[in-house]
């Protein structure tokens, strides 16, 4: 018989070309360079999945306009708590961002993050009663200076003209308005992460799908490959594994086997949107405006008009509608869901159906609507929508946690770190807001899984995060300071003769 293939060593294994891998081998390339590092994407490019611009809505949440991270209390005060820590820890995102750009491991600013206004938009007495307190708590805050409350309709129309064409005003409008908001093309920014992490000498494999992991007595991982295009397999033996690979994640962490995922489930929701084809329209507009999000909708599901910038063209979107599909990932198998039932996590599964059933009829109403049903829900942001200005495109798969709970569990809209005990493997779970603090979720998998060396890496993390370990909103002196940095670095002061050099989204 011929000798079986050699098993290759490496240090570590990235599976999925995401902005999670990504995010990850760029910051263990710059702290740890003596280390090797394979990435592994099934599909035949980077970001094609979740990460892809038009995939999600590259808000950048930093809980500037997105009113599910800052809920109103049965008393009617409102609760910000959550708009703060997801403010940190996108500002945590952007310093990273911000010293990559000065020690050149990312490339021009403007070609993955760009300035725009971020706005919460409601509509009805007891909304804008709500948009005021909500404004009155945030507004005072160190990392939500700036924020305006415009409730006037000549206000209104001045900034947003086309959202106040036909609007009838005597319906009461509120807004809270940011110009230090940004839109996020975190395809261009994971390929640009990839590429550093390729040419400093790492394995890049895309058309490679990792079949199986098979801990080993050293406490490292053999990782087999199977290489989609020629069907030929190996195996490569990692020291450690991390599975970011959207809602294909929990399926490996299964096939891995560590207690830590046991119990997990995964509820998966798709999701489509409204993409502009009128350049008069794309043209007219320039925020990203979020609304409330429908009784029994799921936080995901917050109804928002954006403007995107990508591949240097402006573009416009609105939605998301919310669907449901067993695939775990859009390129996925209608077995996924099925796949990953097991008698640790049925329990779970079962007692979510139970709890969800709002969410569910939900669910079938977004279903059954028909484009024109899905442009009338477009018409509380543009009173004039039109059916032939807008075509349906399919968003990213987005599977939330479900966790284990008792004897059921609980469903989750957020991120997980699930880590073996040993720190060999981890692995990121859930969305949003996902992306956007993908350097805060990075850094705990560090601190978990590589506790010794950590301390060690902590003095170059401060250079290029300096407010590791403090926050921003009890230290004004120092968000000023990263504040100033991160936007000149980023190139997010620019002029209005400069954003007036982004062109129109030709009609597709």
């Amino acid at each position: 018989m011929p000798n079986a293939a050699k098993t290759e060593k490496t240090d570590v294994v990235l599976i999925g070309a995401g902005i999670m891998s990504a995010t990850l081998g760029a910051l263990l390339r710059q702290l740890q360079p003596d280390w090797s590092i394979s990435v592994f994407e099934r599909l035949d490019a980077a970001a094609a999945e979740s990460s892809d611009p038009w995939n999600n809505a590259g808000t950048g949440h930093s809980a500037l306009c997105e009113l599910n991270y800052s809920p109103q209390n049965a008393d009617g005060s409102v609760d910000v708590s959550k708009a703060v820590d997801i403010n940190e820890r996108f500002q945590v995102s952007r310093q990273f961002w911000a010293s990559a750009v000065d020690t050149g491991v990312l490339d021009a600013p403007s070609g993955f993050i760009n300035p725009i206004p971020h706005v919460s938009f409601v509509h009805g007495a007891d909304n804008v009663d709500y948009l005021r307190k909500r404004y009155e708590a945030l507004a005072p805050h160190p990392l939500f200076r700036g924020m305006e409350y415009i409730d006037t309709p000549d206000e209104f129309a001045a900034r947003l003209p086309l959202m106040a064409k036909g609007r009838d005003f005597s319906d009461p409008i509120a807004l809270n308005w940011t110009d230090g908001g940004t839109d996020i093309d975190f395809g261009a920014l994971t390929k640009q992460l990839l590429a550093y992490i390729g040419y400093s000498g790492g394995e890049i494999a895309f058309g490679t799908e990792v079949r199986n992991l098979d801990k080993q007595a050293d406490g490292s991982w053999n990782v087999t490959v199977r290489n989609l295009r020629t069907y030929q397999s190996r195996t490569v033996n990692a020291k450690f594994v991390f599975v970011g690979a959207g809602g294909g994640a929990l399926p490996l962490l299964q096939k891995a086997g560590i207690k830590e995922a046991k119990g997990f489930g995964g509820f998966p929701i798709s999701g489509q949107f409204l993409r502009s084809t009128n350049p008069e329209l794309i043209a007219a507009h320039e925020a990203k405006v979020y609304g409330k999000a429908a009784v029994g909708a799921p936080p995901m599901s917050v109804p928002h008009l954006d403007t995107r910038v990508i591949n240097g063209r402006k573009g416009l979107l609105f939605g998301p509608y919310a669907g449901w599909t067993p695939k775990f990932l859009k390129d996925g198998s209608n077995a996924d869901l099925f796949k990953s039932i097991k008698p640790n996590n049925i329990g779970s599964l079962l007692g979510v159906g139970v709890t969800e059933l709002g969410l569910t009829k939900y669910l079938i109403s977004e279903l059954l609507k028909s484009q024109n049903g899905k442009v009338g829900v477009l018409e509380e942001f543009l009173p004039r929508a039109e059916s032939r200005d807008w075509e349906l495109i399919t968003a990213g798969q987005r599977v939330q946690v479900i966790r284990k709970k008792g004897a059921g569990g609980v469903l989750e809209f957020g991120t997980a770190v699930i880590s073996a005990e040993d720190g060999s493997i981890a692995g990121l779970l859930g969305a949003s807001p996902g992306a956007s603090t993908c350097v805060t979720a990075m850094l705990d998998v560090m601190q978990r899984c590589f506790p010794a060396e950590y301390q060690g890496w902590t003095p170059q993390l401060q250079q290029m995060i300096p407010s590791l370990g403090q926050k921003l909103s009890e230290n004004q002196a120092l968000f000023q300071e990263v504040w100033d940095w991160t936007n000149k670095s980023l190139e997010l002061d620019r002029t209005d003769a400069a954003s007036e050099q982004v062109s129109s989204l030709a009609q597709v």
